[in-house]
């Protein structure tokens, strides 16, 4: 039987629990109310563009408002990882004692780290067109980490994004890893690792990739013109600072934490205080801090500060989205992270074609790839994309399962009243 003593002993220690694991299978399949407001609770065309800056994507269809309309989508379209900085969520609160106790406080003092992802896309997302969701846990995996050395639980969340009528535009399929912290200091993995100091010449390589980034746009990417063993023009991202960090943030937001300054940073230091940890100079600051933190990073045995999962996804899209042009169709992109990108690293995206079908309407599939100047794959994946054919013309988009589409229904289905507000600012009332 396990204590409320055992479970404090246990969230010092940062140590994963069994009846953590109990609870998380539970939770398997139950929306739970997102507590934070998202970021961008109506899409507009400045937050579109701010995400897209903030990801270093200067792709007119996404950062320039009035390019769009000389496209096929007749306006603005939003980058494929845009839903991670919006999407009103109507879940209801859990007001039962046992359902609320089911979803309190897992894993805590464990660390938390992004491994993986799949996205799929069904629409694209315009401004000023609500997007609602919800979020669940999709699946919990027992495993012991190479990182930590210790136990670890890897769980996944399906974040379903769909319109007012319920019809999915997306589902974000999130994998991370709760690693017991003490594991990390004791496992040494990346003890022998160094932030990269860059020569002029190095730098000078580094800035002819970026020049030389292929985009193409209004020039259609035909099925009929690719074939398999076609390898995609890289795009360069990094060396990565803090200013990338900022930026990424200034599009995305806090990616749900309730990260705040000032007042709302007291805020949730009253609601959450095991999320905030006193620096060297005994200020309590968010755990989230290892990101940009070097002081932080070395205390959960990590050699430098290193980027958000969330980052590469939106760089491995860019990738993609380059090389299909603007009459492509990005239906499906799925990755794993097999290591960290410290600050001071770039990543080289790259990618190639693995199959392709018959006819123009089966998708194109592709592997893909963000490597380091370590030689080291940090990212790795699949992806699928449709292309416009020669011979029968525009891409179609997918259609989700009829199983999506219900799920996508109820969503739309909850009254809270969200939604309404939104929709009569659109209509100035």
């Amino acid at each position: 039987m396990t204590t409320a003593s055992d479970t404090d002993t246990a969230a010092v220690e940062g140590r994963i629990t069994d009846a953590d694991i109990e609870r998380a299978r539970a939770q398997i399949g139950i929306a739970v109310y997102q507590r934070d407001e998202p970021w961008n609770r109506l899409p507009n065309a400045d937050a579109i563009t701010h995400f897209a800056f903030g990801c270093g994507d200067d792709n007119p269809l996404f950062y320039d408002h009035s390019y769009g309309e000389h496209t096929r989508w007749h306006g603005q379209i939003a980058p494929p990882t845009f839903p991670i900085a919006t999407g009103i969520d109507q879940t209801p609160k859990f007001t039962d004692p046992e359902r609320k106790k089911l979803f309190r406080g897992l894993f805590r003092g464990t660390g938390k780290y992004y491994s993986g992802v799949k996205w799929t896309w069904y629409q694209p997302i315009y401004a000023g067109r609500p997007v609602l969701m919800e979020n669940f846990t999709l699946d919990v995996v027992v495993q012991e980490s190479a990182f930590s050395g210790g136990r670890s639980v890897k769980e996944t969340f399906r974040y379903l994004y769909v319109d007012v009528d319920g019809n999915p535009i997306a589902t974000r399929d999130e994998s991370y890893i709760n690693a017991e912290r003490q594991g990390s200091k004791k496992s040494g993995k990346y003890s022998d690792i160094e932030r990269k100091h860059w020569t002029e010449e190095e730098f000078a390589e580094v800035e002819a990739a970026y020049e030389a980034e292929v985009r193409r746009g209004a020039n259609p990417q035909w099925w009929e013109d690719v074939s398999v063993g076609d390898e995609l023009p890289s795009v360069m991202k990094g060396p990565m600072t803090v200013v990338d960090i900022i930026s990424m943030h200034m599009g995305w937001g806090w990616g749900g934490y309730g990260v705040g300054p000032l007042k709302f940073a007291h805020q949730l230091r009253k609601r959450m205080p095991a999320f905030y940890i006193p620096d060297e100079f005994g200020v309590p600051d968010v755990v989230q801090r290892m990101h940009w933190d070097v002081a932080r990073a070395h205390a959960i045995g990590i050699p430098a500060p290193y980027d958000y999962g969330q980052m590469r996804a939106a760089w491995v899209s860019h990738l993609l989205t380059n090389w299909i042009g603007d009459d492509g169709w990005l239906a499906e992109m799925d990755l794993q992270m097999r290591g960290f990108n410290y600050h001071g690293d770039i990543h080289r995206c790259t990618g190639k074609v693995t199959a392709k079908g018959d006819d123009p309407d089966d998708a194109v599939s592709l592997e893909v790839f963000a490597t380091s100047q370590r030689d080291e794959a940090t990212t790795r994946g699949t992806a699928k994309v449709l292309l416009p054919s020669k011979k029968s013309g525009a891409v179609v988009l997918p259609v989700p399962d009829q199983d999506l589409r219900r799920r996508g229904a109820q969503v739309a289905s909850r009254m809270g009243g969200k939604v309404g507000q939104e929709l009569r600012k659109i209509h100035g009332e």
